[in-house]
């Protein structure tokens, strides 16, 4: 068995130790949400603090780890004596994998003794392994939704309750729920960051000694395992009693008037949702004062505890920036803080840092070893700057009309040159306010990961029929099983027991519901689309449509065109964040390589289908339609187009022409693509709710897939295209 990373030797991260230590103290806080980048110790903390977790008793033989002391009067494996015999051994350290079925996190029907014997007999999950110990979920915003439900409202109820196929059981279920996550690969939805308890940010050090220090520890850990925790077994052993010690006296904490009255004016002052963030706070502040050593709460604990419970809870959408108002906080404190309660302990209970050991870092020895596994030379260096692209010159405001945005191209390219001059500096339009945006489609049935945008056949959804396994065998569909094996149990006789079972009697089950789709945004950045009002437009609606996909769990990516080029300004990624960063500061100016954008859309496509094959995408092109660069601009474009339809891509272009005189341009582009044409103020949802759901019609002569967006008024219509005159 390896020796796992002292939790003491962990360099800094004194807000995510705080926060792992207090669930520990209080496992009723709710878990604790570790977001961090890449190599910042999140697995190796976790992980490291199950081994500070007291030996716990348990009925042997029980699956459900009951206490004997206090054993569940609805444990399954019950009834179970009271004050009986108990089993000694180590807190439970369970790990959910992101790929877990519903059947392996909660529990399902024996199948095979069920088939075999005939009785129901309940298979314990994760959850049941996991009561009493730390339940740990490594990049949880990849973990599907309805999962993360399950796995937050047992974490809640502290029970978990199972009702599937003819079995009902509920069973104890508590522990210590931490979750760890890279925000680069995108964010749990605001609901479900409301279930965590905490949250904590965590960054690798940009300070060259604590550097040193991390990969010092490391090596030595490396080199030997054994040594180096024997080294820190007198921190690691303190800090267990520790936390033994904080367990008994959580008890005896009062939460007083004052301190109770500064945690609901706090919530109430940053306009949190709901009452949850009240009773964290309160469990919080009780934790942090057993912590200490203290049976009172005090003003610096409700402060620590709204540090560490509000930020994630104000998040109303993926691009709130994170992280609370200290000031207000303060402020707040201060205007309902008791008569008495003024500024005596100005560090608070646990020092200067509010660290886990009052202050500063836990016990550490000079010139010590390593910091955790993930904290390498090679992946502590900070990554080298991207090279920023300078902001083409202005163009002329454009007038409504093709001619001034024609004359827009031709002078911005005139101002780019040959020469590669230095253009003058113009900032990047901001963009307007999002909207609530239509819902764009794959049409057909897909079968690729789980979201809420196009239809496809997943592992979860409704039922709709059964079928062979190809392969593996997936959900057992019982009903439909039973029916194939019932012609030949005859030749069981009357005394034969349970059910004769063939290999071709096997039927799993078929379930239809929504997958996450590939977004790809081809964006128009030429010098046609310079006029600032039009750009803060686009802006605006590629803005609402990355919400969108946020929503509907899409992976996103993005393709810039203008001048002579097309660039992709980020790959497929699960971060609507970052692309909407990308589109904040994009550049514009210069010529319009259409063809280019388009080709280089594809080339990303066609790289993505080999890295995830049954995500299917939907390019959206925001474009004029105009084409003027290179030779031949506007063929080229039309067989870049023709060449995206026949690989069955489903495209949508979000036309932004503008101006009293139209030359239908982003139409006959959409017809090329075998897709469909949407203007900007058709784009609101609230103009017309749905436009097609599941359209199937496809151009004529074309195998490309006509993207659709959805529409309560004409659910059987196309939406109309333009074409050129």
């Amino acid at each position: 068995m390896s020796i796992p990373y002292p939790f003491t030797a962990l360099v800094g991260m004194r807000d995510m130790q705080l926060g792992l230590l207090l669930n520990s103290v209080n496992p009723a806080i709710g878990g604790v949400l570790i977001r961090g980048e890449k190599g910042t110790a999140k697995s190796t903390a976790v992980r490291a603090l199950a081994t500070l977790l007291p030996p716990q008793q348990v009925v042997p033989g029980c699956r459900f780890s009951c206490d004997p002391a206090a054993p569940d009067p609805g444990c399954p494996d019950g009834p179970h004596e009271f004050g009986g015999e108990g089993l000694t051994r180590a807190a439970h350290l369970v790990e959910l994998p992101v790929g877990a079925s519903e059947d392996r996190l909660v529990g399902a029907l024996d199948i095979e003794r069920a088939l075999s014997e005939g009785v129901k007999a309940f298979e314990p999950g994760l959850l049941a392994d996991a009561h009493r110990g730390v339940l740990y979920v490594d990049e949880v915003n990849l973990l599907h939704d309805h999962l993360v439900d399950l796995l937050l409202d047992a974490a809640a109820m502290g029970s978990s309750y199972v009702e599937r196929e003819g079995v009902s059981v509920r069973h104890a279920a508590r522990f210590l729920l931490v979750g760890t996550m890279n925000p680069e690969e995108g964010e749990l939805r605001p609901q479900l960051l409301d279930r965590f308890g905490l949250t904590v940010e965590v960054t690798a050090s940009r300070e060259t000694d604590e550097r040193v220090d991390v990969v010092r520890r490391r090596l030595a850990y490396d080199a030997d395992p054994a040594a180096f925790a024997a080294r820190w077994s007198a921190e690691e052993d303190a800090l267990r009693e520790r936390i033994a010690a904080a367990r008994e006296l959580l008890p005896q904490v009062q939460l007083g008037d004052a301190p109770l009255r500064q945690i609901a004016a706090t919530c109430a002052a940053f306009e949190v949702d709901g009452m949850r963030a009240d009773l964290v706070m309160a469990r919080t502040a009780t934790a942090l004062a057993a912590w200490a050593g203290r049976t009172e709460v005090t003003a610096d604990d409700v402060r620590q505890a709204a540090l560490l419970a509000l930020p994630h809870r104000r998040r109303r959408n993926p691009f709130d920036a994170p992280g609370l108002d200290e000031d207000k906080l303060d402020e707040t404190l201060q205007q309902h803080a008791a008569p008495d309660d003024g500024d005596d302990d100005p560090e608070g209970p646990d020092g200067p840092d509010g660290g886990p050991d009052g202050g500063g870092d836990p016990p550490q020895q000079p010139d010590g070893g390593p910091g955790d596994e993930s904290a390498r030379p090679d992946q502590q260096e900070p990554a080298p700057n991207e090279p920023q692209e300078q902001p083409a010159p202005p163009a002329p405001s454009a007038q409504d009309g093709p001619r001034a945005q024609d004359d827009g191209d031709d002078q911005a390219s005139a101002a780019d040159g040959n020469t590669g001059s230095a253009a003058p500096q113009q900032p990047a339009a901001p963009a307007s306010e999002p909207f609530r945006a239509r819902t764009l489609y794959v049409p057909g049935l897909g079968e690729g990961v789980a979201g809420n945008r196009s239809r496809a056949r997943t592992a979860h959804g409704r039922t709709t029929g059964a079928r062979k396994p190809r392969g593996a065998l997936g959900h057992l569909h019982l009903a439909a099983t039973v029916q194939a094996a019932a012609p030949h149990q005859r030749a069981r006789g009357r005394d034969g027991r349970g059910l004769l079972l063939r290999r071709d009697d096997l039927r799993e089950v078929v379930r239809e519901g929504r997958e996450g789709n590939l977004v790809l945004f081809v964006v128009d950045a030429s010098g046609s689309m310079t006029a600032r009002q039009r750009m803060s437009a686009v802006k605006g609606a590629v803005l609402s449509l990355l919400l969108d996909a946020y929503q509907r769990r899409d992976k996103v990516g993005m393709v810039t065109f203008r001048r002579s080029e097309a660039e992709v300004a980020l790959p497929p990624t699960s971060s609507v964040e970052a692309a909407a960063a990308r589109l904040e500061s994009l550049p514009t100016g210069g010529r319009t390589p259409l063809a280019e954008g388009l080709l280089r859309a594809r080339e990303v496509l066609r790289v993505e289908r080999m890295r995830d094959p049954s995500r299917r995408p939907l390019v959206v092109t925001v474009t004029d339609g105009r084409a003027t660069g290179g030779a031949e601009p506007v063929e080229r474009a039309r067989r870049a187009a023709r060449l995206l339809a026949a690989d069955g891509t489903a495209s949508v272009v979000l036309d932004c022409e503008a101006g009293h005189v139209r030359l239908g341009l982003a139409g006959a582009l959409a017809a090329d693509l075998g897709g469909s044409a949407v203007t900007l103020e058709e784009l609101r949802a609230d103009a017309v709710t749905d436009l097609v759901r599941h359209a199937t019609g496809t151009r004529a002569g074309s195998t490309a897939p006509a993207a659709t967006t959805a529409a309560p008024h004409s659910p059987n219509t196309q939406p109309k295209t333009r074409r050129a005159a």
